[in-house]
């Protein structure tokens, strides 16, 4: 089998519907050939908000635009390696949650680092608009633990 042979193969299965093809030809030689399946699906999850000239959003413009919006919020960022805890103990209640107005110098939550609680205060005044660790996740330095407007 030659070159343009194996080509105009090559070719025809880029045309054909079938994915994946195997041939054995009598004198031994073996053609495998196997093509990756585009699918586009197109949901309310990948096209939810239409631009000015009324055009659909692709999923990048509209990631893009909750980056921006969440470009304005302030992050708290886990200073040291270590176990979140929301609350001074199991059974107190939380330091904050979404919704609450936080000063500078509020406690939001301990970080558990070496057998050491340490309190992480707030850097900012604002509402704290995401708690985004639970109760016993770990963290590494600069993991976003909140995000205050």
């Amino acid at each position: 089998m030659d070159y343009k042979e194996i080509k105009k193969l090559m070719d025809d299965m880029g045309e054909s519907k079938l994915t994946e093809v195997e041939i054995e030809f009598p004198d031994g030689i073996k053609i495998s050939m196997k093509k990756e399946a585009k699918t586009v699906m197109v949901g309310p999850q990948e096209i939810k908000v239409a631009n000015e000239v009324g055009m659909p959003e692709t999923k990048e413009q509209e990631d893009k635009k909750v980056e921006e919006k969440e470009d304005n919020y302030k992050k708290v960022t886990a200073p040291m390696v270590g176990t979140y805890y929301g609350k001074p103990s199991p059974k107190a209640k939380e330091f904050v949650k979404v919704g609450d107005k936080v000063k500078k110098g509020d406690v939001l939550c301990i970080l558990e680092a070496m057998k050491l609680m340490n309190e992480i205060e707030s850097e900012y005044d604002g509402e704290i608009v995401e708690i985004c660790c639970k109760d016993e996740d770990m963290v590494e330095y600069g993991t976003v633990l909140f995000k205050i407007k």
